[in-house]
């Protein structure tokens, strides 16, 4: 069950907040800066490349080697393909994975390895094998760990992770018996994984990422902690206005444009992963088609294929739809938006609507999407907490 009053209450969010997901979130636009002085004392702005590579591969343990790849892809803006090398294994378990590179990766490819824990057994053999096909390396990885060294047999640049004692992590009676570890990447982390990666896609060619650009965004995520803020009200909260919406739904994620189709996918992940909620994401104008039958089926507003007046008490109510429209900017004459807006509210299906500030860069259209959506799935996953 949802608990609304807990979202304006600071000490009883803070009590249940027992992982720091709050204050990762807080936290995200110093480690934006800590994670670029991090990149440049590593030797980024040393490097003296022959030109942009041919492509990016991007590889790493769970949900956030995703949207690192993701977002590097809309920040591109096609300027070169960026790949995810995604893992296969009998389970996510340490050991139990490992990542193959595409056959035609060679000398003219980069592949970035971002790993929070820096301990896969598979990565290592990852970068082994990119070495013997002479593809360039970059890791992003805490300082010390195994695979920091694999980079630097590999002849890659090591790039140390930016983390906080407090960061999110379950305790030793939680872990199942696999060993995996629940909960994701908290939020803070994908911009420590990001970061550096921003600097080397700056120095590389592949977009602008100047300095002043990361502190603008560093800043843009300051504001934005504290607009999303514990402390802050939610009827003047973006955050827990949205959270409070989607309680109880099944949210329908449709998106417009690159940067907001990959926040829209890393907020269905998040939602699902750390506040158990699913979620559905896909782009406009294709998301009509494949979400229109559920606003008219089980799921649509209102739906009930049983008796009306069976007794309810000890059951769960029913999930039902709600569309959130995440956009970039306000919709030009040709966007598909108006047209997804009349056909929810003809179904009878609510709307949340999230548009970045228009005079915002890339980097900071990014930043808003992803840390508003960051902070309203933490706080359903506090306020849903039994």
């Amino acid at each position: 069950m949802f608990d609304e009053s807990l979202l304006d209450d600071p000490d009883a969010l803070s009590r249940a907040d027992v992982h720091g997901l709050l204050r990762g979130a807080a936290e995200s636009g110093a480690r934006v800066r800590t994670a670029a002085r991090n990149a440049d004392e590593a030797g980024i702005g040393a490097l003296r490349p022959d030109g942009r590579p041919r492509a990016v591969l991007v590889a790493g343990p769970g949900p956030a080697a995703g949207s690192t790849a993701d977002l590097l892809a809309a920040l591109c803006g096609g300027s070169c393909p960026v790949t995810t090398v995604r893992p296969a294994g009998v389970a996510p378990a340490p050991g139990a994975l490992r990542w193959t590179l595409p056959g035609w990766t060679g000398p003219l490819d980069l592949l970035l390895v971002v790993s929070p824990d820096g301990t896969e057994p598979g990565l290592a053999l990852l970068l082994e094998a990119a070495y013997r096909r002479g593809c360039s390396v970059v890791c992003v990885t805490p300082a010390g760990s195994p695979l920091a060294e694999a980079a630097a047999q590999a002849r890659g640049l090591a790039i140390p992770l930016t983390s906080t004692p407090y960061e999110a992590t379950m305790a030793g009676d939680d872990v199942p018996e696999h060993g995996e570890n629940v909960l994701p990447t908290g939020p803070g982390t994908l911009w420590s994984l990001l970061t550096p990666l921003l600097v080397l896609a700056d120095r590389i060619g592949l977009f602008e990422a100047p300095a002043g650009a990361l502190d603008a965004l560093a800043d843009r995520l300051d504001e934005l902690a504290e607009r999303c803020g514990p402390a802050i009200a939610t009827y003047s909260n973006p955050a827990k206005t949205l959270a409070a919406e989607l309680a109880d739904t099944l949210p329908l994620i449709w998106t417009e444009g690159d940067l907001a189709a990959a926040a829209g996918r890393r907020f269905a992940t998040v939602l699902a992963a750390l506040a158990g909620r699913p979620a559905l994401a896909a782009e406009l104008p294709e998301a009509l088609t494949a979400h229109g039958t559920l606003l008219s089926g089980a799921f649509a507003a209102g739906a009930d294929p049983e008796d009306f007046f069976r007794d309810r008490v000890d059951e769960p109510e029913a999930l039902h739809a709600r569309v959130v429209l995440l956009r970039e900017r306000a919709p030009a004459i040709t966007s598909p938006a108006p047209g997804a807006r009349d056909l929810a509210l003809h179904r009878g299906t609510p709307i949340s609507e999230l548009e970045a500030t228009e005079d915002g860069t890339p980097l900071e259209t990014a930043a808003e999407l992803l840390a508003v959506t960051d902070f309203a799935a933490v706080y359903l996953a506090l306020a849903g907490t039994p």
